[in-house]
Parts: C-alpha cells; sequence; structure tokens
C-alpha cells in the first residue's frame, strides 16, 4: 500500500499489537493471534520523499467496541483533540502534554479507574500508571527527529513550520489493580501536526479516528 502511493519504506519497524499486546509500548513481534473481543492497536507509517510519517490507530478485531473499550478510547480521543488544540505559535512544547494528562486523569476519575480530586491526582502523577510516555516528538526527516526541546533553559516554543507527534494513550494491563472489566485495553491515538502562523494542521486527519466511523469502516 506505501508503494502504490509513492512511499517506498515504512519510516519503521510497524506496532501491530492486539489484546494486551498494545499495553507494551514497542511491541514489534506482531506475532499473536488475534481474539474477536480485543482492540488492535497499529502504530505505523512510511517515508515519503525522505520524510517519515507517524500515525497510530486503534480499533475492535470484531467491529464494535465493547462499553469499556468506548470508554477509554473516548478519554483518548478527548485529549488526542485538546492536546492538538494546543499545537500553535507561541505556546510551550509541554502545554499539549499537561493537557493531555490532565484531561486522561479526569476520564479515569469519571469511569471509576482512579478515585480523588482529578487536579489532586494530576498533582500527584497518578495517570502515570496508565499514560507514561511523553505526547509526542519532532517529526521530520526522522520518525524521531533531532531537535532540541529546551532553549536557554526553557521549554521551547512552537514555530510555524515545526511538525509534531500527538500521541496520547492509556494502557490498562491484567496486572494492575483494577476492575477486571478494564484490563487487557490498550488504546493510543496519535497524530502528526504541522504549525502554521495561524494555528496547526492535521497532515493525519483523513485517518479516522471518530469511533462510530471506525464501527462503520469494520462493518
Amino acid at each position: 500500500e506505501f508503494g502504490k502511493r509513492g512511499g517506498r519504506f515504512p519510516a519503521y519497524t510497524p506496532i501491530v499489537a492486539g489484546g494486551e499486546n498494545a499495553c507494551v509500548l514497542h511491541y514489534i513481534e506482531n506475532n499473536q493471534d488475534l481474539n474477536e473481543s480485543d482492540l488492535i492497536l497499529v502504530d505505523a507509517g512510511c517515508e515519503y520523499k525522505m520524510y517519515a510519517s507517524d500515525i497510530t490507530r486503534t480499533f475492535p478485531v470484531g467491529g464494535k467496541f465493547s462499553d469499556e473499550q468506548l470508554a477509554i478510547y473516548n478519554i483518548v480521543l478527548e485529549a488526542n483533540k485538546a492536546a492538538i488544540d494546543a499545537v500553535k505559535t507561541g505556546n510551550n512544547i509541554m502545554e499539549p502534554q499537561v493537557i493531555s494528562e490532565k484531561v486522561i486523569t479526569r476520564g479515569l476519575v469519571e469511569v471509576g479507574i482512579l478515585n480523588g480530586n482529578p487536579e489532586e491526582l494530576h498533582k500527584e502523577g497518578a495517570f502515570k500508571d496508565f499514560y507514561m510516555h511523553k505526547i509526542g516528538h519532532w517529526l521530520g526527516l526522522d520518525v524521531h527527529d533531532v531537535g532540541d526541546y529546551m532553549e536557554d533553559g526553557e521549554f521551547m516554543q512552537f514555530k510555524p513550520g515545526m511538525i509534531t507527534t500527538i500521541e496520547p494513550g492509556i494502557y490498562i494491563s491484567s496486572s494492575m489493580n483494577v476492575d477486571d472489566k478494564w484490563k487487557g485495553i490498550g488504546v493510543r491515538i496519535e497524530d502528526d501536526i504541522l504549525v502554521t502562523n495561524d494555528g496547526n494542521i492535521n497532515l493525519t486527519e483523513k485517518v479516522p479516528s471518530c469511533p462510530k466511523e471506525i464501527e462503520s469502516l469494520m462493518a
């Protein structure tokens, strides 16, 4: 499929992780059977004219999200959208990170996985058991492109022409102390965002992330 559209090579080794394997951040064995009730997380991108892409989508193997899968998915989708909105000239690069953490913390409280005040839980870092990575990285000639994140001791501000990934996630392994109905759910939604003078452009928005659209495509 890459080759048909002019992309000669994958930009990196794809991650195709079903069920609990989606809770392994850089799972690349890609050799396990998929179950009808699983979610599958696909993190893949091609190299086009020497530039890399980096996209992640999560969808139900059986074509329909369970109630628990959909609840987690919607939290991640909200975090993705809120973080993308924060990618704009003049904002510092940590703003999308903090926004995504707060959305995910609040969402986990709302579904009963975390208990307490969302603001206090965020300050305590309670989300880190479920969302343990950064919101994104520079994207360009390499998938994890070179470039500083600090400038004069401060986090850099976004500038027109920069491209960053935005990739919040929630990962609930079977070893975690949560209700069994949540165990084995791993969701990440990743887009590639170009900073412009007056906002941003989502370069990967044509890849569906709306759950209803995903279920429709899977039908």
